[in-house]
């Protein structure tokens, strides 16, 4: 009986430790088709880098993200402006760490010296002046 029990308790414990192990490896990858931005970055840094996309180009999410059947968006979904968008994502990511990384503290992708708004000025498409 003692057996039983000793057996069915180490079988329990190992069980937890495989569900907590897994638990942690989903939490990491929250965000799926991420190509340019890092795959660590958190809800908060996500959510504000994409606010200062809107608003450098004055535009709503669905300007780089397609919209699915029932109107909703699938963030992950390649479209042409997102391609667009990585392209000058990583355009202003070399331009900061270039000309601009004198803060090894901060990530070169959230550098933001020059950013959307540096030629967009509140426009989808950059002003040729």
């Amino acid at each position: 009986m003692a057996v039983n029990t000793k057996t069915i308790t180490l079988l329990s414990v190992l069980c937890f430790a495989v569900i907590a192990i897994a638990a942690s490896i989903t939490n990491r990858g929250k965000y799926k088709n991420l190509k340019i931005l890092p795959q660590d970055i958190t809800e908060k840094k996500m959510d504000s880098i994409m606010e200062a996309y809107s608003k450098a180009l004055n535009v709503s999410c669905d300007f780089c993200h397609t919209k699915t059947k029932s109107d909703t968006l699938d963030f992950a979904l390649d479209n042409g402006m997102k391609e667009n968008a990585r392209k000058m994502i990583t355009l202003t990511i070399n331009l900061n760490k270039e000309y601009f990384y004198f803060d090894s503290t901060i990530r070169p992708e959230y550098l933001n010296v020059v950013s959307c708004n540096t030629c967009h000025r509140g426009n989808p498409y950059p002003i040729n002046e």
